[in-house]
């Protein structure tokens, strides 16, 4: 797979840019859990793979550029946001599901799962990102 090397961004982050592919989910959760570590946020750990894991997947499905950008960022000591970049101006809906459906459950997933959430349009595309705050700084 190629992709750039990570780099920091802002104050501090991590961001990459990564293939339009299912294997990049792999690769962003990694990324995650790795900049989580570094900042001594491990308990976000498991949530943030979640976070980043439905964020990738989406665009990956729904994106039309052959590139995607996960950015990892620290707003605060005790809060991450994971967003994911892509080309398309077309926000994210949450779609209602059924017992049944195959798929279509990670924006819920990811609006359960994070502080906040939300999605910022971009001049040529959008940010879609997802919020996690440590248990004692809530």
């Amino acid at each position: 797979m190629t992709m750039t090397a990570s780099r920091p961004t802002g104050h501090p982050g991590y961001s990459e840019t990564l293939l339009r592919r299912p294997e990049s989910v792999a690769t962003a959760r990694r990324l995650v859990r790795c900049a989580l570590a570094a900042w001594g946020l491990e308990e976000l750990a498991d949530d943030g793979a979640l976070v980043v894991s439905e964020l990738v997947t989406n665009a990956v499905q729904h994106a039309r550029s052959r590139v995607i950008r996960l950015v990892v960022s620290r707003p605060g000591p005790a809060t991450v946001r994971i967003g994911v970049v892509d080309r398309s101006k077309v926000p994210p809906r949450r779609r209602r599901t059924g017992g049944e459906d195959d798929g279509g459950r990670g924006l819920a997933l990811v609006a359960e799962v994070s502080d906040d959430w939300g999605t910022d349009l971009l001049p040529w595309g959008k940010r879609v990102w997802g919020e996690l705050c440590r248990k004692d700084s809530r």
